[in-house]
Parts: C-alpha cells; sequence; structure tokens
C-alpha cells in the first residue's frame, strides 16, 4: 500500500512561491558571462573588491539614441576611452544620469551591474569576431 501525502492548498502556495523566490535570487544574483554586443567594464571593478560590470549596450541602444549617452551624458564613442569612477557615477554623472531611482534603478543595486563573472576582461563581447571598436 502507498502512503500519499496530501498538501493544503496554504502549503503549496508557500511552495511555489519558495521555489520561485530562489529562482528569481538564483538568476539575478549569479554572476553573468557577457553576451554578444555586451560591454565588459573591469578597468577598476576587481581592483576595488567587485565584480566585472556587464553593460548591455544593445538593450540601452533599442531604447535611445545613440546621442543620448554619446554626447548628452558623455560617454567617448571609443571603448575604454572612458575613465569613469563610481564617485563621479554617484554624483549624477554618467551612468547616474538615468540611475536615479527616478528614471531606472539607484546603483545601489550593485549586482544588477556589477554582474560579470570575476576574471573577465574589458572588451565589447564579441568584437574580436567582428574587428569592431573594441581597442584597450
Amino acid at each position: 500500500m502507498k502512503n500519499k501525502t496530501t498538501h493544503s492548498p496554504e502549503s503549496l502556495v508557500r511552495r511555489i512561491i519558495l521555489s520561485l523566490s530562489l529562482v528569481f535570487f538564483i538568476s539575478f544574483s549569479a554572476p553573468v558571462v557577457a553576451e554578444y554586443g555586451d560591454v565588459v567594464i573591469n578597468k577598476r571593478a576587481e581592483k576595488e573588491g567587485m565584480r566585472p560590470v556587464i553593460f548591455p549596450h544593445w538593450f540601452h541602444r533599442i531604447r535611445f539614441r545613440c546621442k543620448v549617452c554619446h554626447n548628452e551624458l558623455g560617454f567617448k564613442m571609443r571603448a575604454g576611452g572612458n575613465d569613469i569612477t563610481m564617485g563621479e557615477i554617484t554624483e549624477g554623472k554618467y551612468c547616474g544620469m538615468c540611475h536615479n531611482g527616478e528614471i531606472s534603478w539607484t546603483i545601489e543595486n550593485c549586482d544588477l551591474c556589477h554582474s560579470g563573472l570575476p576574471g573577465l576582461k574589458s572588451a565589447i563581447h564579441g568584437s574580436n569576431e567582428t574587428s569592431g571598436p573594441g581597442r584597450w
């Protein structure tokens, strides 16, 4: 005879919520590898005890024209041509212009940007295959 275990609806809902929470936590806290077109920024990050930044260039490019970031926010068009510090971002320059809690999330959510696997080198992911502007 098999022993059937029944769960109350509340117990089932709790298990589903816990499972989804675990999946969400693992998905958004685990280090990632850059996808094609992403910019890996690691000039200072690991030296300062942080994971490299994975900047989703195409995600931003779909929503904004090039001039928004490259003219209005001051990012140079050459990969590796920017010497940006977290202090400047905190002061509302560069990324901090939009990542201010009003337009987008604040910089207190470190792992949303500093999400790269340790040891990733600064580069445009995929630029070695395309002879793109990924000179560092």
